[in-house]
């Protein structure tokens, strides 16, 4: 049985990963900053068929590392998967972006993974088990206008790519997926109203070759994949789940 970690799991890819665990059978600790949302999800990943123990938990707590892996632990004696999924996005430019948002981006897009990573690598290597970080197409290509969080992206590509070197000799796997535009609350969270979050997904249709924004859903897939056996001998990889946004210049 798999014992997954997945931060980030009130919403978006974190809640689609969480979900697609549960079809597998899996123990999920779903880890969030809201008790209702959890709770929902909770029940979400038990209908599906797994177990689920909700967490409430803010990543970039100075206890927060230690206290999920050991409540993962405790709670299912293990631990086999880590996805980190939490992240947040904001504009700003290399004038504009405050030393603040700067911080916060790569607090919670970067440092807090590396923490919950390094916590989690004796229960990992013990089950020789596998990670997962939820990274982007701006980790793989420059954007305009979302300075600190492309380079956020970029570090967790860098992140995955050097503990997989490191970790690979204990048989634990680290990959990461890099998705394009997703229709998710992440946008919205950032502070982008109704009518200029349709407009961006409209945008979507053209800036991604295949026509759309993607769903939660498919990169839940890859995902499972990636965390699973299927996925045995691939690690150090940033795998592009983008509907070829990647191959485009910025536009």
């Amino acid at each position: 049985m798999q014992i997954v970690v997945v931060t980030g799991a009130t919403s978006g890819i974190g809640h689609a990963a969480a979900v697609r665990f549960g079809r597998d059978g899996a123990a999920v600790l779903a880890v969030g900053r809201k008790a209702t949302a959890l709770a929902e999800v909770a029940q979400e990943v038990t209908k599906a068929g797994g177990q689920c123990l909700p967490f409430e938990a803010d990543v970039t707590a100075d206890d927060a590392p230690g206290a999920i892996v050991a409540r993962a632990v405790a709670a299912f004696g293990g631990l086999t998967t880590l996805v980190n999924a939490a992240g947040i996005i904001a504009t700003g430019t290399v004038e504009n972006t405050l030393d603040a948002r700067w911080d916060e981006m790569l607090d919670v897009n970067l440092r807090a993974p590396f923490r919950l990573m390094r916590a989690a690598t004796p229960h990992l290597v013990a089950s020789r088990g596998a990670v997962v970080n939820v990274s982007s197409v701006t980790g793989l290509r420059a954007f305009p206008g979302v300075l600190s969080y492309c380079v956020s992206k970029a570090g967790v590509d860098q992140l995955t790519r050097c503990a997989a070197l490191e970790l690979a000799a204990h048989g634990v796997r680290v990959n990461a997926v890099n998705p394009g535009v997703v229709v998710t609350n992440l946008h919205r969270r950032s502070g982008v109203n109704e009518e200029n979050y349709a407009a961006f997904l409209e945008r979507s249709k053209e800036t991604h070759p295949l026509g759309r924004a993607g769903e939660p859903e498919e990169v839940a897939e890859l995902i499972a994949f990636l965390a699973s056996d299927r996925a045995g001998w691939i690690t150090g990889e940033t795998i592009s789940i983008d509907g070829g946004r990647h191959l485009t210049c910025a536009r």
